[in-house]
C-alpha cells in the first residue's frame, strides 16, 4: 500500500516536472519569438547604408500590399514583421498615400511611422523676392495655372511634395501671401483709400529698383507723392519688364538695372511709365515683404527724383536739374 502511494507520488511529480519543463519551454519559446520580432521591427535590414528610394503607395492599396511592395523593394527582410507592427499599432487604417523616401537602413518602425504620418517626399525650392512669374516657372520646370499671378506668388523658401502639380503650388504660394498681409495691413490699405492690387503693384516697382530698405521706403514716398501730383512715374524697370516678356532673346541679355534708351522710353505698352502716367497694368514681378511694407508706409522726403549706380548705390535729387546732372555723373 505504502508502495503504491510512493508510486503514485513520484509520478505525480515527474508530471509536475515535465508540466514545469514545458511551461518553461513555452516561455523561453515566446520570449525567443519576441526577441525575433523585436529585432525585426527595429533593426534594419542593412545597418549602413547610404541607399535612398522613392517608394510609393498608391491611393486604396492596403496593409498587406504595402508590406509585400517594401519586402519587394528591397526595404524590409520581413513583411510579416511590417503587418505585425502596424497591426500592433491599431495603424492598419491609417497608411497614406504618397512617395516617401525610404532606405534598408531604416527598421520597419522608423518605415512605418512615416507612411502612417504622411511624411512624404518633399523638394525645398527658394523662390527669390522679385521673381517673376515666368522666372518661378523656369525655376519649378512646369507652367503655372491661372490668370493674375504676378505679384501675388509669395517669395519664400518652400517644400513641395515631388509630384506637386501647377495647380497646388499657386493655392500654396498665394496662401502664403494672404498669410503674410495680415488683416491689420490690409485695414491700413484700406484706410489709405488704396487697393491691395495697387499697392502689390508698387512693391513690384519698388522691389526692382532698390535693395536696402530705407531706400525703398524714399523711392515709396517719391512714387506716391508723383501719382498724386499727376507726374509720370517714368520708372526703368517697367521697361525692361515689357522687353522681357515681349522679346525671348532679351530674358537672358536684359538684366533690371540697366540703362533705358530713349527709343525704349517710347514703347506702346500699358506697362510703359514713360508713356503712361500712373501706376502700370499690374505688378511687374513678385515682391517680398519688405517692399510691400515699404508700399503701404512710405517715407516723406524732399526728393522728386533717383536713380541707381551701377554699383547699385541709389542717388536721389530734388530737382530735376539735380537729376540730370547726377545722371551724366553716374550713368556714363
Amino acid at each position: 500500500m505504502i508502495y503504491e502511494i510512493n508510486q503514485l507520488s513520484d509520478l505525480r511529480n515527474q508530471s509536475l516536472d515535465r508540466m514545469k519543463s514545458s511551461k518553461f519551454f513555452l516561455i523561453f519559446l515566446i520570449f525567443l519569438i519576441g526577441i525575433l520580432l523585436l529585432y525585426g521591427i527595429y533593426a534594419p535590414k542593412v545597418f549602413y547604408s547610404t541607399e535612398k528610394k522613392i517608394f510609393s503607395v498608391e491611393k486604396g492599396q492596403n496593409l498587406f500590399q504595402i508590406a509585400e511592395n517594401l519586402e519587394k523593394e528591397g526595404l524590409i527582410k520581413n513583411k510579416f514583421s511590417f503587418d505585425f507592427y502596424v497591426f500592433l499599432k491599431g495603424a492598419q487604417g491609417k497608411l497614406q498615400a504618397g512617395e516617401y523616401s525610404l532606405s534598408p537602413s531604416m527598421s520597419i518602425d522608423e518605415i512605418a511611422k512615416k507612411i502612417i504620418s504622411g511624411d512624404i517626399a518633399k523638394i525645398v525650392v527658394t523662390i527669390p523676392e522679385g521673381f517673376t512669374v515666368k522666372q518661378i516657372e523656369e525655376k519649378l520646370g512646369f507652367k503655372l495655372p491661372g490668370e493674375n499671378l504676378e505679384g501675388f506668388l509669395f517669395p519664400d523658401t518652400y517644400q513641395f511634395p515631388k509630384r506637386i502639380s501647377g495647380e497646388e503650388v499657386v493655392k500654396k504660394m498665394r496662401e502664403n501671401f494672404d498669410k503674410k498681409l495680415t488683416s491689420e495691413l490690409k485695414e491700413e490699405i484700406k484706410r489709405q483709400g488704396k487697393t491691395i492690387f495697387e499697392i502689390v503693384t508698387a512693391a513690384s516697382l519698388i522691389e526692382k529698383e532698390v535693395k536696402t530698405k530705407e531706400d525703398k521706403e524714399i523711392v515709396s514716398g517719391i512714387l506716391w507723392k508723383r501719382l498724386k501730383n499727376g507726374i509720370p512715374l517714368q520708372v526703368d524697370a517697367t521697361i525692361t519688364y515689357i522687353i522681357k516678356t515681349t522679346d525671348p532673346e532679351g530674358v537672358a541679355s536684359r538684366p533690371y538695372g540697366a540703362r533705358i534708351s530713349v527709343e525704349e522710353t517710347k514703347i506702346d505698352s500699358p506697362y510703359n511709365t514713360y508713356k503712361y502716367k500712373g501706376l502700370p497694368l499690374g505688378p511687374i514681378c513678385n515682391p517680398g515683404l519688405e517692399s510691400i511694407l515699404s508700399a503701404i508706409y512710405p517715407k516723406s522726403s524732399e526728393y522728386w527724383y533717383y536713380l541707381s549706380t551701377p554699383e547699385g548705390v541709389t542717388i536721389f535729387s530734388k530737382t530735376l536739374e539735380e537729376h540730370n546732372l547726377a545722371k551724366s555723373k553716374y550713368l556714363r
